[in-house]
Formats: C-alpha cells, structure tokens, sequence
C-alpha cells in the first residue's frame, strides 16, 4: 500500500508542481489594497484546482469584511474521520525588486529551489494539499474539508466573523496546519508551539509645527530624537527584551525536544553580518520559541533625502511584538503600550494605537493524529521527525482551537532554514516539498486506519 501510494504521488508531483507555479504568479498580497482583484483571482484559481482534485463542494466565500477565503469538502465514508486541511493564498509584499534575483512573482528553478514570492509560504501548503488529495484520487479514506484562507498575512483581521459564519462546515477530529517549517532539508518537524503576535503604532509629538534647528535647537526637543529614545528603552543592554510583564519560557516549553541550534547554525541561517552580537540571553532555542522579541519594523519620519534643518514636530514607529507561549496576547499588548508611554522624554505628548492580537499556542502531543503524523513524516523522510517550536504565529490555529478544543492540531509545513520566507529570494526546496506531499498522502491513510 505504502509503495502504490509513493509512486501516486510521484505520478502527481509534477501537475502540483505546476499548479503552485500557476498560483505564484497571481501577486495575492491581501496587505495592499491595489492587490484585492489578485487576490480574488487567487481564490478563484485555489476554487478551480481544488474542483479539479475531486471536492464535490467548493465554494470562495467571505464573511463581513474578509478577504476571499476557499472551502471545499468531501463527506467521510461510514466510520471515517474528518480532516481540515488549511493553507492560505494571501502573500506578503514583494519589498524592493532589486533585492530579489529573479522576479518574484515569475517561478525560478536554481540549484534545487524554486523561488519566488509564496513558492513556501505559503502557496506551496495548498499545492501539498492538491497532491495528497490527487494521490489518493476516488479512493480518499477520510473525510476532508479544504480551508484556503485569503488574509493570514495581515493577521486575519475578520477571523472571529468567519469563524462563526462557517463554524458548522469547519468543524473536523483533525486539523492539518500546513504552513510551518522542517528542522533542516532532511530533517522533518512536527511544530508544538507558536509564539503570538500583535504590534502597536506609537506616535510622538513635541512642537506645533516644525521650526529651524538652528533658532530653537537645544532647548526645544523634536520628536524623532524622543521616540528614539523610547524605542532604545524596549531592550536592555545585552539585547533583551526589557518590556515588564511578558512571560519567558524555557527550552522545551510547548513539548518541543531539546534541539541543539548553534550560533554558528543560526548566524548563517538569518544572514548576519561578521561582527554582530546575538540579542538576549539563554537557549537560542528558548529565544526563539519560547521568550518575547520586539523589534521596530517601520519609522514615519523625514527620509534622508528629503530632510531639512528643522525639528521634527511628529514621529511615528510600528513596533512588532511576539508572544511566548503561556502568555495573554492582550496583556502583553497593553505591557508594552504601557512601557513606551511611561518611557517618553521630556514630557513628550504620546499616543500608542494597538493592532491585532494572535494568542500563542501549544499542542498536546501524544494523542491518535500526533502519533499518525509522526509515523507519516518518518516514513517520507526516512528519519524521524523532531517536535519543535516556532517563533511565528498562525492567528487560526488558536482561534480554532478555542471553538474546537476536541479537535487535534498538527501544524507541518514545507520551509526549512534556507526559505527566508517574508523576505527577498523567498524559495521552496523541491526535495522537502515532495517529501511533505508524501507525509500528507500518508497521513490521510493513517488517520483513516
């Protein structure tokens, strides 16, 4: 059965693969407003292939507000779970082409990658999904529903609305996440935990209007100078977060195994440059997983080339957070609004506007589809999978969870350390990818004996 079932998907890959091309080239990014009639037709060609794959029932659907999200189903037969199989079409922005080596809306083969915007994060999880649906074609031993969200990456912001506008059809025994990483190219991963996330916009003011710097330089503050200042206090010396009030776990927290990730290893894999210190304290696995990060992902202010000699009278700074496991999302929002108010300068006139909130997660390990998924991903890799963590959020598996506690998340995925998802050169190891639609294929089997 195992080796009918591998060469199915092998038979299958390359009709995959083309469809994950065919989707990679429809610029999808639910972040930009001129975007939205991609991101329609996103869902439009996710409806088709999965129509094309054998769902009966396949619908685009909204809820409020919400970008077009894609839900197809096929009934169980007598006796049969029910898996919820999730990716999303919606990507992140493209950043400047001249980071890119190739178009990034144009799929690029290179040394064993395919590159381009969403080749792994994360249109690559519903070409998996096309895969191990196809591989098992008329014989498929479970019931599936297919849930294709169209605005992860902005958060899902109408995620509450939509969850309670299809509560009924979503509702399944296993939900398979695909939209995580591997440990390595050859080493599989079944992720336990994710960190959330929320962000806030800080803005600081301190004159009327702008003045010369050099008529009222000295005595009267700008605000770039202020909110740099309050920024510099959100870490401390050595690099860690200095907010009050968020939690730090430890290594293994969320029942991730004790993984040696070393310097040298992480260095290479985020791209630093020669000379620059690690943040923090501790674990880096513990840093990643399992603690708080804060970093300052954009400034509204003058830009160099456009700066004056005069006081800036208003600055503004979004300020991403992560969240630990174990943590309140909200809570923690309301911490670090708290902490940049309170660490204004000079009596400078603050105002913090707080963003969408994730809540971290962490899965019970141990039970029937966690024990099916590791036999799959073993089988497909030929070495066992490891249980990690993830410093990412995934805003509907903790929203899912809440309204379905009974049901058992596995979060897999296709990245590995050389994808720099969200960044440029974005790419998909094709070996990792037709190894995760065989652990699909495989799994759907299990879960059904």
């Amino acid at each position: 059965m195992t080796a009918d079932l591998r060469d199915a998907v092998r038979e299958v890959l390359p009709s995959a693969r083309a469809d994950l091309e065919r989707l990679v080239r429809i610029p999808s990014v639910s972040a930009d407003p001129d975007a939205a009639r991609h991101v329609w037709a996103s869902a439009g060609e996710v409806a088709t292939l999965l129509r094309e794959a054998g769902l009966p029932e396949v619908d685009v659907v909204t809820a409020a507000d919400s970008r077009p999200a894609v839900l197809g189903r096929r009934p169980p037969p007598p006796g049969a779970p029910t898996v919820l199989l999730y990716a999303h079409h919606d990507v992140q922005p493209p950043g400047e082409a001249a980071d890119w080596d190739s178009d990034p809306f144009e799929p690029a083969e290179r040394d064993g990658r395919l590159y381009g915007r969403g080749t792994a994060d994360d249109k690559a999880g519903v070409a998996v999904h096309l895969a191990a649906l196809r591989a098992h074609a008329d014989r498929l031993p479970v019931g599936v529903t297919v849930l294709v969200e169209g605005e992860e990456e902005i958060g899902s912001p109408a995620l509450p609305g939509f969850l309670d506008a299809f509560r009924d059809a979503l509702r399944a025994d296993v939900v398979v996440f695909a939209d995580a990483g591997n440990w390595t190219e050859d080493t599989p991963a079944l992720t336990t935990s994710l960190r959330g996330g929320t962000s806030v916009v800080v803005e600081v003011r301190t004159l009327r209007h702008g003045v010369h710097s050099g008529m009222y330089g000295g005595p009267a503050p700008d605000a770039l100078t202020a909110l740099c200042r309050m920024l510099a206090s959100l870490h401390d010396e050595r690099g860690a977060v200095a907010v009050p009030g968020l939690t730090h776990g430890s290594a293994g927290s969320g029942g991730a195994d004790p993984l040696d990730l070393t310097e040298e290893q992480f260095r290479a894999e985020a791209g630093m440059l020669d000379g620059v210190r690690l943040t923090g304290t501790g674990d880096l696995t513990a840093r990643l997983w399992a603690g708080p990060a804060i970093a300052v992902i954009g400034i509204d202010a003058p830009s160099v080339a456009a700066a004056s000699n005069t006081l800036v009278p208003v600055a503004r700074a979004k300020v991403s957070m992560r969240v630990a496991p174990g943590d309140d999302a909200t809570a923690a929002c309301d911490a670090l609004a708290a902490h940049l108010t309170a660490h204004a300068p000079w009596g400078a006139q603050v105002s913090v506007q707080p963003g969408a909130v994730a809540a971290p997660f962490s899965a019970r390990p141990g039970g029937r589809a966690y024990k099916c998924a590791h036999s799959a991903l073993d089988e497909a890799w030929g070495r066992p999978a490891v249980d990690a963590g993830a410093g990412g959020s995934i805003p509907f598996v903790t929203a899912y969870a809440g309204l379905f506690p009974d049901a058992e998340i596995l979060i897999t995925g296709v990245e590995d350390p050389g994808t720099r998802a969200h960044g440029s050169n974005e790419s998909l190891h094709l070996a990792t990818f037709e190894r995760a639609c065989l652990a699909e294929a495989l799994l759907l089997r299990n879960l059904a004996g």
